[in-house]
């Protein structure tokens, strides 16, 4: 939607790992720079963690993009918790494709090395990417590292490449994967960027669909995307697609550091299921929710109803898009304000539950009072006004 609004020629900060896009930051560069000395070995295993998000797949991409496609079979698994001989047939539909019978283990393992051997007399080598790594059970590593020993007599016929969360190198420290850990010949964790790292990051992947400062993010901008996302590439990049879409829907060209911190608030809420900042850390705390205001404005509800407006009435090519976008706020908003009332209500009972003990005293106290009354007629008139006045109260 805002593409054309800013002169870009594509999304910049799109979800999908685009080697394209790949941003050299010191700490992808160095992890580059194993990978390729890893590859160029052509033996082990080579292991990269980061946190979710962190680029590991980009990465990856990006290598294989750099490598002669004659002379390398690589493939790539994403593991769930597979057993072992579910790790062997996902290994053998990689390479194979899919198969219509599912043979036995000792057939598995026959065909991947009559294959891997194949490749080796054509000049070519296979390589094993396997993504998501932390899920792999102790046995379907045992694997993994068995089909290592494919060999001839110069090199191994299969490499592997393994990534995965951090949590993966607490795994790598097991007792047993003290032989898997012996055939790691480089190994790296990916952090995230840095503060200035974060505003290069983003002026790259601007810069490579035609960003022509347009719109401009002010510094402190910049430093509010790198607060807001710790420096992990990809939530600067679903940060960074809603604060342009925001931008676009308020026609601005300059982008402020409120314009960021309000669209990740908005993110934030989303995430936790429509709770505010205060309302989330109550619900942590156990403290009772602040007062619920009934208004929910995912890139400002109401600015978005005025706009989609305008653009209907001139006939703008996002006409469409907008007015879409403007229901989806407004239907929001209809829930937000309904969730709002129902809790208005449950404070009103429980504000009238809490009357009832001290309404009671009230009534007994004035009961107490005419008694009081009925006994003493001479004071009477003295009495009567104040009782009137407790009453009153």
């Amino acid at each position: 939607m805002y593409e054309s609004f800013y002169g870009l020629t594509g999304k910049p900060f799109q979800l999908n790992p685009d080697p394209a896009f790949f941003f050299r930051s010191r700490g992808h560069g160095r992890a580059m720079a194993y990978l390729d000395y890893g590859v160029h070995q052509a033996e082990g295993f080579i292991v990269v963690t980061g946190d979710v998000g962190a680029g590991k797949t980009t990465l990856v991409r990006n290598l294989l993009r750099s490598l002669a496609p004659g002379n390398l079979v690589a493939k790539q698994i994403v593991s769930t918790q597979l057993d072992a001989d579910d790790m062997l047939r996902m290994v053998a539909g990689a390479f194979f494709g899919v198969q219509p019978e599912l043979p036995d283990k000792s057939t598995l393992l026959l065909g991947l090395e009559r294959y891997f051997r194949r490749l080796q007399l054509e000049g070519k080598r296979a390589l094993l990417i396997v993504d998501e790594a932390q899920n792999l059970t102790p046995r379907a590593v045992e694997e993994l590292r068995m089909l290592s020993n494919f060999q001839t007599n110069e090199r191994s016929l299969l490499q592997s490449f393994l990534l995965g969360q951090p949590e993966f190198r607490q795994i790598m420290q097991q007792p047993e994967m003290r032989q898997l850990r012996q055939r790691v010949i480089a190994s790296y964790h990916l952090g995230p960027l840095g503060a200035e790292e974060t505003q290069a990051y983003m002026e790259h992947r601007l810069g490579l669909v035609g960003w022509r400062s347009d719109p401009t993010f002010e510094p402190a901008a910049y430093a509010a995307v790198h607060d807001a996302t710790e420096g992990i590439p990809r939530q600067i990049n679903v940060l960074c697609d809603r604060v342009l879409l925001a931008a676009f829907l308020g026609e601005k060209h300059n982008l402020t550091e409120s314009d960021v911190s309000d669209v990740a608030r908005e993110l934030r809420t989303e995430l936790r299921g429509g709770l505010t900042d205060e309302e989330a850390d109550a619900a942590a705390t156990g403290l009772p929710m602040p007062a619920y205001a009934p208004t929910l404005s995912l890139v400002g509800g109401r600015a978005v109803e005025a706009h989609a407006a305008s653009a209907l009435a001139s006939g703008s090519a996002s006409a469409v898009l907008i007015n879409g976008l403007a229901e989806q706020v407004h239907l929001l908003q209809q829930s937000v304000a309904s969730v709002a009332r129902t809790l208005d209500q449950l404070r009103t009972t429980s504000s009238a539950a809490a009357a009832a003990p001290a309404a009671a005293a009230s009534a007994n106290a004035s009961a107490a009072g005419s008694a009081n009354v009925s006994a003493a007629p001479s004071a009477a008139a003295s009495i009567e006004e104040p009782a009137q006045a407790g009453g009153m109260e």
